[in-house]
Formats: C-alpha cells, sequence, structure tokens
C-alpha cells in the first residue's frame, strides 16, 4: 500500500540535521551499449578544440549553505544523497529524480517557471478552466512550487496542493497553498473524485509508467475536472541542416534519451506521444493540445519566438551541470571532466546564432467525463 503524501509543515523539530549519504551508483552504460545507440565516447568531447573560452560552473561554491537549512529537521526525506558534490532528494517511495535539489538548483527551477510562462504568453495553464468552480487544485512534481504559488495568488479561494520528492519550497506562501512529499508513480492516497484541476509540468525522466499517472489523475479528478500536461521533446532539430550529426546539440537528445532508457524512466514524451496516449487511457475526453517550437539561443527572427529561445536559454544555462550531472557522470559512466566538457560544446553551439536548432513543446488537457 502506497504511503500518504508528508506534509512539510509537521516535519519541523529541534534535532540534529539528518545526515547526507551517497547515492548508489547504478550499472553505467558499457562503450557497447553507448556505440549502439550512436553515442560518442564522452572522450570524444575531451579532445576536441574549444575556439573560444566556454565555461560551465560546477557550482561548488554555492553548496556551502544549504545543509544549515536543514539543521532541525530529522525525516528521512532530508537524508540527501551526494553525486559529485551535488545533492538529490533522499528515500522518497520509488523515486529517482535526476534534478539536483540544492540551492543552485532552485534557483535554475525559479529561472525554468518564468521561460515556461513565457512558453504560454504569461499563462499558468491553458485548460478551460471556469474560476467560480475551482475549488481545489494538484500540481504533480511542484519543483521550487513557483506554479502552485501563482496559481493559488490567481485563485485565493482555492486550496492549491503541491508534491515534490524534495523538501525544497518556501515556507512563506499564500495560505491557500500547501507543499506535500510524495512520489508521483506510487499509488496515489488522494480520495476519489478530489481535484477540479491537476497540473503537471516537466515530467521527463521522472515517471516510471506514463499510463498509470494519468489514471491516478482521472481517479482523483472530479467529475468535469481537467488534467494538464506540459511536456517535452528531446532532440535538438534544424529545419536548414544546422545542427549537424555528430555535434553535441545532435547528441543531446540520445544522452538524455539512453540515460532515461537505463533508469527506467523514459525522456521522449514527445517523441512517443506519451501525454496523449496515457489521457486517452485512462478515459479522458474533449482532449486538446498544442504544440509549440522552442528555439534554442536567439537565432530566430521573429521577435516572440527568440524571446522564448532566450528565457530558455538562460534558464538551462543557469545549472548546466546540474541538468546534466546525475544522468551523465552516474548513468553514463561519464568523469565529470568530460560532462564539463561535453556541456562547454553545447553551449558554444546554442549560441552560435548560425545554429539554427529548437525542439518541441507540448501542452495536452482532457476532461473527466460529468
Amino acid at each position: 500500500m502506497a504511503s500518504s503524501p508528508k506534509s512539510l509543515k509537521s516535519d519541523q523539530a529541534s534535532n540534529p540535521p539528518a545526515p547526507v549519504v551517497s547515492a548508489p551508483s547504478p550499472a553505467p552504460l558499457t562503450a557497447e551499449e553507448q556505440h549502439a545507440a550512436g553515442l560518442l565516447p564522452a572522450s570524444h568531447w575531451a579532445a576536441q578544440p574549444l575556439e573560444e573560452d566556454v565555461t560551465v560552473d560546477d557550482g561548488a561554491s554555492s553548496l556551502g549553505s544549504f545543509t544549515s537549512t536543514t539543521a532541525s529537521l530529522t525525516s528521512s526525506i532530508y537524508q540527501y544523497r551526494t553525486v559529485h558534490g551535488r545533492t538529490y532528494h533522499g528515500d522518497v517511495g520509488n523515486a529517482e529524480s535526476w534534478e539536483p535539489n540544492d540551492q543552485r538548483h532552485v534557483e535554475a527551477m525559479e529561472l525554468f517557471h518564468h521561460a515556461m510562462m513565457v512558453q504560454l504568453d504569461g499563462k499558468l495553464y491553458l485548460s478551460p478552466l471556469d474560476k467560480k468552480k475551482v475549488q481545489k487544485v494538484l500540481d504533480v512534481g511542484t519543483g521550487s512550487g513557483l506554479w502552485a504559488i501563482d496559481f493559488a495568488d490567481e485563485y485565493p479561494h482555492a486550496e492549491v496542493i503541491g508534491t515534490d520528492v524534495s523538501p525544497i519550497q518556501p515556507s512563506w506562501v499564500p495560505p491557500n497553498v500547501k507543499f506535500e512529499i510524495d512520489d508521483c508513480n506510487l499509488d496515489w492516497t488522494y480520495a476519489d473524485d478530489s481535484f477540479d484541476f491537476i497540473h503537471m509540468r516537466m515530467l521527463a525522466g521522472v515517471v516510471t509508467d506514463w499510463e498509470k499517472l494519468f489514471r491516478n489523475a482521472f481517479r482523483c479528478s472530479k467529475p468535469g475536472g481537467y488534467v494538464e500536461s506540459l511536456g517535452s521533446g528531446i532532440h535538438l532539430l534544424s529545419d536548414d541542416g544546422s545542427v549537424k550529426e555528430g555535434t553535441a546539440m545532435h547528441q543531446w537528445g540520445k544522452v538524455f534519451g539512453e540515460a532515461g532508457k537505463k533508469i527506467g524512466r523514459h525522456f521522449t514524451v514527445y517523441e512517443d506521444d506519451l501525454q496523449r496516449k496515457g489521457m486517452e487511457a485512462a478515459g479522458f475526453v474533449d482532449i486538446e493540445f498544442k504544440d509549440i517550437q522552442c528555439p534554442l539561443g536567439v537565432w530566430h527572427p521573429e521577435k516572440k519566438a527568440a524571446e522564448r529561445g532566450l528565457w530558455y536559454k538562460l534558464a538551462i544555462e543557469e545549472d548546466l551541470e546540474g541538468y546534466m550531472n546525475y544522468l551523465c557522470n552516474l548513468v553514463m559512466g561519464w568523469t565529470p571532466e568530460e560532462t564539463k566538457r561535453f556541456a562547454a560544446h553545447a553551449k558554444k553551439e546554442w549560441n552560435n546564432p548560425k545554429i539554427h536548432g529548437y525542439f518541441w513543446l507540448r501542452v495536452m488537457y482532457g476532461r473527466k467525463p460529468e
């Protein structure tokens, strides 16, 4: 039986901090497996010259103050794991999140929230909600909690719950917001017909079974309620061939794709149409979607598209190595230096205005029949 979500407000205590433990190491991909997947060896990136100085800050200097913020917390959810100096969530269900939870990455998440708002023209969601009827809302994988906080400000009479495997959300929040520790891959313990709106954003590499995820969401939605999922493709594309085979941008999706397969949490949400398949299998109706082309960088001649690309680039670069650390160093078996070199090549390429790379975002929502 799945355990109930753990409220953060009940976990305050005046005891010594829980220890930080090292993350167990999954068996990395072998050289043969990487070659079969079309991946260049990690040593390739160290051998490629960088014509100009492109640095990727590993954020080591930003980690020192984080442990003090958990000094009064004793639950096992605060026994963070470490991978090459970055911290990750503790033991929560079957979770294996690949994003760090240290302060450097929290700041990157906050910038990422703004980048996602820019993609949606300043909107928090696209579902056709009736403001008068929205009373209870769930944000799955809330991360830094900013989406839940912004939604609570927009809907002050609604109760908003944000769930995540890391307790990194702020304590000063609107009175109608609360955060809970929970693994979305488990059976949800919320009652049937609980929520008017369930929101999910960028859960690639997190979910083990997308159909189960949407079954949980369907059961917990009120009749007439909406579920919305925002996901992205992992492959960086170009219409003019400027993202060339063998470049870091061309390899980007391959690296994330193979690492996701290794941990059993696929990144190919857009490519495999997992949102639509999950919603249809669960029983949602009136399913709608919007695909958004997001340039990577500021090369696009249209102002709005260039703005989307700028903010996404800034968000990724805020902690580029944090996004790559777990998957490249632990799962793929690269060295930290090899990961830094790959990141530097990728950053150099998408900052080159002659390389017109982009990827796809998809927002999909559906309604539970009444």
